[in-house]
């Protein structure tokens, strides 16, 4: 399945240089190495995406560059576009991946650590479409709660989640569920990366969390068998039910009345963004163009620089 995924990918990347500055370009990329920011640790969804990219990316820019992956989690990858926007080269040298809710979270404001204006990024584009994917909340099966139905009881006990960071993904969608459908739970918050999160769901001590369908599809595939230890309570960022889950209710199935259902839509927008790539403001516009002209054939979404300003 992901290596079908894979060849996808690879073949819905690819780089449209104008003739005029291809010279340029190539003059600037031969034997430089571009360097991938990765806003969480290694193994999880993310950084796939990006070692996938990594592989193949290069051969498409003129010049040919080595692409280098580097890892720098925190907080939910807010350390990584931080760093993209106020300290990495602002070349063309540099590009980076992170949470899809980012933007957002950049343009809501009111988080003091946020330091970087989302219209200001110069947007590439996506590996990946999330139409056939889901955002879904995956539990052990010996949790104290077999369904969502109990899961939505408080006189049941609360499911304890794992999670990276306040203001990270799987740690704003619980909350959300917790206050749209009435998802009874605690959190427990500060995990580095997904591979911690899906150890400490094998050893029992959380008894799950909110991931991508297709990050556990690549990494944990024997966990959505119908024999594994675990099960799927609820499916997220879906106007429908996915495929694979015809018995499992979305979000928007569960809201308790219009006014959570509006949130839960709203919430859900950064979805849209599936895995985004993105390089720091330029102040060569050269390249800034250059990197605009990224295209996600096949995607839903594909982002520059002219269309977010």
């Amino acid at each position: 399945m992901f290596a079908r995924s894979s060849a996808a990918t690879v073949i819905a990347w690819a780089l449209a240089v104008v003739p005029a500055h291809a010279d340029a370009l190539a003059d600037f990329y031969k034997g430089r190495q571009i360097n991938l920011i990765v806003g969480y640790g290694p193994g999880g969804g993310y950084d796939i995406h990006a070692r996938l990219l990594a592989r193949h990316f290069g051969k498409f820019i003129p010049g040919h560059p080595t692409v280098v992956v580097q890892n720098m989690p925190g907080a939910g990858s807010l350390r990584a576009v931080n760093y993209l926007y106020n300290v990495a080269p602002k070349d063309g040298a540099t590009i980076g991946t992170f949470a899809r809710n980012m933007p957002l979270l950049g343009l809501l404001g009111g988080n003091s650590n946020v330091q970087f204006d989302p219209r200001r990024l110069t947007w590439l584009g996506s590996t990946s479409s999330f139409t056939n994917d889901a955002y879904i909340l995956l539990v052990r099966k010996d949790a104290p709660v077999k369904s969502i139905e109990e899961a939505r009881r408080s006189d049941f006990p609360a499911l304890v989640l794992g999670a990276t960071a306040e203001g990270a993904t799987g740690n704003d969608v619980p909350i959300i569920l917790r206050d749209t459908i009435g998802l009874h739970l605690k959190q427990v918050v500060g995990y580095p990366d997904t591979a911690s999160i899906f150890l400490a769901m094998e050893r029992g001590e959380i008894h799950g969390r909110t991931v991508d369908l297709s990050t556990v599809k690549s990494i944990k595939p024997e966990w959505l068998k119908p024999d594994s230890d675990f099960r799927v309570l609820v499916q997220f960022a879906r106007t429908t039910r996915h495929p694979d889950f015809p018995d499992v209710p979305t979000a928007r199935e569960l809201a308790k009345n219009e006014a959570a259902r509006a949130l839960i839509e709203l919430a859900e927008l950064p979805y849209a963004l599936s895995r985004p790539f993105a390089a720091p403001p330029h102040s060569n516009r050269r390249f800034a163009k250059a990197w605009a002209r990224c295209h996600c054939i096949g995607c839903d979404v594909t982002l520059s620089s002219d269309q977010e300003r």
